[in-house]
């Protein structure tokens, strides 16, 4: 019996050769395009004979005419971005068969017009007519076009074009990024707008680079074209004895139809290019970007109508060809005017149609639109653009996206998008931060600069702009990046210029994360939970306690800085509560306490412990004094003098903890934590306030002292 697979001639035998993998291997795009590179740069050392000669030349003029179709049809730049490769390579193309050409033309042009292939001696006798000067004019004009007239426009248009396209960069980012925060477009579709700006960009640039390879290609073809002229002229009739007139008459149609060969082809691709580079801006294929330009006013072509018929009755002008055009003009506008009449009809009965059925809708939709608020933005001076991509590549959003998630892995819910926007009201270097409309802080940032400050709070002792930082309010100075070494020697804390940003949106967004936590959010939250604890809000939602009173007890736990992501806990607490009493205030200690391991957790310091300082016995009886009113409608009426005490002593306390690097909580009986805490919030309010309540048995307490 025989194996079908080893009879299979396709299956190599073990150790030999696989023919079909090799082939795949030759024929697949990148080893053929490395092999065609190599086989131009052969061209220009090797002979080559003239068959072959006349086979690359229609291979280089077809690449031409494939080169002007592609952009011709392609609908934007970006989709031919390989252009100016290919323009490197076709112009190697020519260059290699110009040498080539010249090689044989120098040394084979004695034995007839077909010493350098039947391309050029077609080209040569197609053009000339038997005429020698009428060869050398017409490829004299086809280089001034070439050189003088399409090259230089395109270079001109792709050198602008580079250069307004990498200025405008920015407010494109912006305008991504914007609507990136605003939900217009996904994150998805931002990333592919900004990939297509940055090729666009990359595409242009190279333009610029390479419309410099179609003007030295034009020259170079003149320079060969005159070598090969006066060279094959002086080797006809010195090597190889021919007569004057027969050696200039030979060689020069041998040069001319050379010179066509290469220029023809030149002159194509920079079309191509010119084409390509004043594509910019126009959506759709050269034909109906152009004809449907062109034709869309009625009242230009009825003119053109009418200036082709006065100009045909004028004595001694041809009077068909000027009526046709006349003709085919007014007839063009007709149509074109009646076509837009009709879409005129259409349209308007398909608006009136659309008020007809939702007349009440967009009625009432400009003024729903103007009522809606961004719940975070970002408002730039225009100098402060160049934040969108700064010099690390990192981008404002990036960081601004880095920030939501942290906050939303500290505190428990994922702040709204913040949108940037630019504002020609504000100074050049400043920004604003609003939330809810409202500015919630404001500052300067210098590009090109670093912020520099001293830990300890003092002076900066540097030479550079002497300012407040914007967040905190300490003395800082902007200095130049050539004094970061001796900054960082001297031990100040540097800052980039977007980080000083980001750090005042950071706190900003901390003081209003209460505000930020809507009903909406709220919602949200309370979704993702599990089935279990669902069913615990329905229980308690709303018998004992409504949907807004939940959001009141998270918002207070936010705006002490507690996080809300173990949800299920304070669900777990408000129900255990609110069984017993309505009072937020009363619900939100109970839920405290029960995040005790949290709250410690959160404020331990860096040597795992809880710095504390202590209310004394004799201002924890003030305070139980100055409560007044029934049990859950309590109010504190504290002595402004007992006030104006209570402040001094916290601040002492306060300030020679700070003074021994610590940075402690102060601590109270569980009746009195809100009273102190809605006090000391109006002088300190980064400092906590906690409840012996609030202290899990595993803490490790360091107490500093006492408030006495």
């Amino acid at each position: 019996m025989v194996d079908i697979a080893d009879s299979n001639p396709a299956t190599p035998a073990r150790g030999g050769f696989d023919l079909q993998a090799f082939l795949n291997r030759t024929l697949s795009g990148d080893v053929a395009l490395a092999a065609g590179v190599m086989g131009i740069l052969v061209m220009l050392i090797l002979p080559m004979p003239s068959f072959l000669l006349d086979i690359t030349l229609a291979i280089s003029i077809s690449m031409s005419v494939l080169v002007l179709m592609t952009a011709l049809f392609i609908k934007r730049p970006l989709e031919f971005s390989a252009f100016p490769a290919v323009l490197l390579i076709t112009t190697l193309l020519r260059l290699g068969l110009n040498i080539a050409s010249t090689r044989l033309i120098l040394s084979k042009g004695h034995e007839g017009s077909s010493a350098a292939g039947e391309v050029i001696e077609a080209f040569g006798a197609f053009v000339m007519q038997g005429n020698v000067v009428i060869g050398i004019i017409v490829f004299a004009i086809l280089v001034i076009v070439n050189f003088v007239v399409i090259t230089k426009g395109s270079g001109r248009i792709a050198e602008v074009a580079a250069r307004f396209t990498l200025d405008a960069m920015p407010g494109k980012q912006m305008a991504i990024d914007a609507d990136l925060s605003s939900g217009l477009i996904t994150e998805d579709q931002a990333r592919q707008k900004r990939a297509d700006l940055e090729g666009e960009s990359n595409f242009f640039g190279a333009m610029d680079g390479a419309s410099k390879f179609v003007r030295g290609d034009a020259m170079a073809g003149l320079m060969i074209t005159g070598i090969n002229l006066i060279g094959g002229i002086v080797i006809g009739v010195v090597q190889s004895g021919m007569e004057f007139g027969e050696a200039a008459n030979a060689y020069s149609s041998l040069t001319i139809g050379d010179g066509l060969v290469s220029q023809i082809p030149a002159l194509i691709i920079s079309v191509a290019a010119g084409l390509l580079v004043s594509k910019a801006g126009v959506q759709g294929a050269a034909d109906k970007a152009l004809f449907g330009q062109l034709t869309a006013h009625p009242q230009g072509l009825a003119l053109v109508s009418g200036v082709a018929l006065v100009a045909g009755i004028l004595p001694g002008m041809p009077f068909i060809p000027f009526a046709l055009m006349s003709a085919g003009a007014g007839a063009l506008a007709w149509f074109n005017k009646d076509r837009m009449d009709r879409e005129s009809l259409d349209k308007a009965k398909e608006i009136e149609d659309k008020i007809e059925e939702q007349a009440p809708t967009d009625e009432e939709a400009p003024i729903e639109d103007s009522l809606s608020i961004d719940e975070l933005k970002i408002e730039l001076g225009y100098g402060l653009l160049p934040l969108i991509n700064d010099v690390e590549g990192r981008k404002l959003t990036d960081q601004i996206r880095a920030l939501r998630r942290s906050l939303a892995e500290d505190m428990g819910f994922v702040t709204p998008a913040v949108r940037i926007v630019d504002n020609m009201t504000l100074g050049n270097s400043e920004y604003a931060l609003r939330v809810k409309e409202m500015e919630a802080g404001r500052g300067e940032v210098q590009l090109e600069k670093l912020l520099v400050m001293d830990p300890a709070g003092l002076p900066i002792d540097l030479v550079g702009d002497h300012v407040k930082e914007p967040t905190f309010g300490l003395p800082a100075s902007w200095i130049a990046e050539d004094l970061r070494e001796e900054a960082s020697f001297r031990g100040y804390t540097i800052v980039e210029p977007a980080a000083v940003l980001v750090t005042h949106l950071t706190e900003v967004l901390r003081d209003n994360m209460a505000d930020l936590l809507s009903y909406a959010e709220v919602e949200k939250l309370i979704s993702k939970l599990s089935d279990e604890h669902k069913k615990l809000v329905e229980d308690i939602a709303p018998s004992q306690i409504s949907r807004a009173g939940i959001q009141r007890i998270l918002q207070s736990l936010i705006k002490e800085r507690v996080s809300i992501r173990d949800l299920a806990t304070i669900l777990e607490g408000i129900a255990e509560a609110s069984a017993t009493t309505n009072h937020l205030d009363a619900i939100v200690e109970h839920v405290r306490g029960r995040l005790s391991r949290q709250i410690c957790f959160s404020n331990r310091a860096a040597d795992g412990n809880l710095s504390v300082i202590a209310l004394s016995p004799q201002w924890e009886q003030a305070f139980m004094d100055a409560l007044i009113g029934e049990s859950d409608r309590k109010q504190l009426a504290l002595a402004p003098s007992k006030l104006h005490d209570f402040v001094a002593a916290v601040r002492n306390s306060f300030e020679t903890a700070s003074a021994q690097g610590h940075v402690p909580i102060l601590l109270t009986s569980p009746m009195i934590r809100p009273y102190v805490r809605s006090l000391v919030e109006r002088f300190r309010p980064q400092t906590v306030v906690m409840s012996q309540n609030e202290i899990h048995p595993s803490a490790r307490l360091n107490t500093l002292g006492h408030v006495g």
